[in-house]
């Protein structure tokens, strides 16, 4: 097995369940340590975040990934202990195999690789880790961000490990991702007997109408890099259990995931029109998950796709479809952001694998994205 092999299996054996970080950042610094990297953990709220920078000089380079990991539910469901790593039919099991300690894992290695290859390499290269992917994502990447616009340090370009490919490793590269936007909306009624209906306001009865509005409304047609925006309704909840009694309310979980074609605040004015020309007595309370963003042909773009052909021998198609990433916290900066990573195929699942293959070919793809840009 590969040195990568073995990093993700040590990482693996960490059960780094949201927030906590459960020394895999401690690992990795130790190796980007001795590497000549300065390392500077950055703990906000519950999150261990780490930044680690080689090099002052621009264009930076930066490595971007989580280490916390999605809960693994019943230890009983899995085919082995979902935080011991085991190896069957060529596949490495394990939570948080493909998203996103394979990846790590391979950042790591490339890295020791490249700095072995090019001590006085141009430029920066550097690392940007959390513990809060997964979660509320608050404390976590967005924070780093943060402080590092603060002192004035600018990406040049990113990578994040996030688990992109579908069939084999790199045939899809993420070079954007759509918004997303939240919302929670209570509509007031008036609870009452169902024989009569006319001393109550049923709340589900008022809401039918919008809902049946909001589901048929063409919101845009998307463009070449984006499709159409879509709504989902997530939760819907009324009614108090008893068959006999008119609900006093209802709660409905909204979700918007957008293209560049239109913005949250105009979102929210079309639900809110809809919402008043019906006459609905609501509350509705907004959280933008982020704005999407696109990066488009250029340094990384071209770094990217020509390390998938010379380590694998073929095209990666670019994408921005899939849900939200750390990406979006990065973009906004003038950062070129790309995400690519193992195949997406059990990721969050039970008996969660990435191909012991992958891993080499990742560490390969990584390699040589740093030859070509540093």
């Amino acid at each position: 097995m590969s040195a990568t092999f073995d990093l993700a299996c040590e990482l693996i054996r960490r059960p780094s369940v949201t927030p906590d970080d459960a020394g895999c950042q401690a690992l990795m610094a130790a190796r980007l340590r001795r590497l000549g990297f300065r390392i500077e953990p950055l703990r906000f709220g519950d999150v261990d975040n780490l930044w680690a920078r080689r090099g002052d000089a621009d264009p930076l380079f930066c490595f971007a990934g989580h280490t916390d990991v999605v809960p693994p539910g019943p230890a009983s469901s899995w085919a082995s202990p979902p935080f011991e790593p085991s190896v069957r039919s060529g596949q490495l099991y394990g939570r948080g195999a493909a998203d996103m300690k394979g990846s790590l894992a391979a950042m790591t290695t490339a890295t020791e690789a490249f700095v072995a290859e090019r001590p006085g390499h141009r430029g920066s290269v550097a690392f940007l880790l959390t513990s809060d992917e997964e979660g509320p994502a608050v404390d976590g990447t967005v924070r780093v961000v943060e402080t590092l616009e603060t002192r004035g340090e600018k990406i040049a370009w990113c990578l994040v490990g996030e688990p992109t490919s579908v069939d084999r490793v790199g045939d899809v590269i993420k070079n954007g991702r759509r918004g997303s936007l939240n919302g929670r909306l209570r509509v007031l009624g008036r609870q009452g007997h169902v024989a009569y209906p006319h001393l109550a306001l049923n709340p589900v009865h008022a809401f039918a109408p919008v809902l049946a509005a909001l589901v048929a409304a063409e919101w845009d047609r998307g463009n070449a890099h984006f499709p159409p925006t879509t709504f989902q309704i997530s939760n819907l909840n009324a009614g108090t259990g008893a068959e006999n009694v008119i609900p006093g309310e209802l709660t409905a979980w909204l979700n918007f995931r957008f293209s560049t074609e239109v913005d949250a605040p105009t979102l929210q004015r079309r639900v809110e029109a809809l919402l008043d020309a019906a006459g609905t007595r609501y509350e509705l309370e907004w959280r933008l998950s982020g704005n999407p963003f696109l990066t488009p042909a250029g340094e990384l773009v071209d770094a990217a796709r020509a390390a998938v052909r010379a380590v694998g021998g073929y095209d990666p198609e670019l994408s921005t479809s899939g849900g939200t990433s750390d990406g979006r916290f990065i973009a906004p900066t003038g950062a070129q952001v790309l995400e690519l990573g193992p195949r997406n195929a059990t990721i969050h699942q039970v008996d969660e694998c990435v191909g012991v293959d992958e891993l080499d070919a990742l560490h390969g793809i990584y390699l040589e994205v740093l030859r070509r840009l540093l």
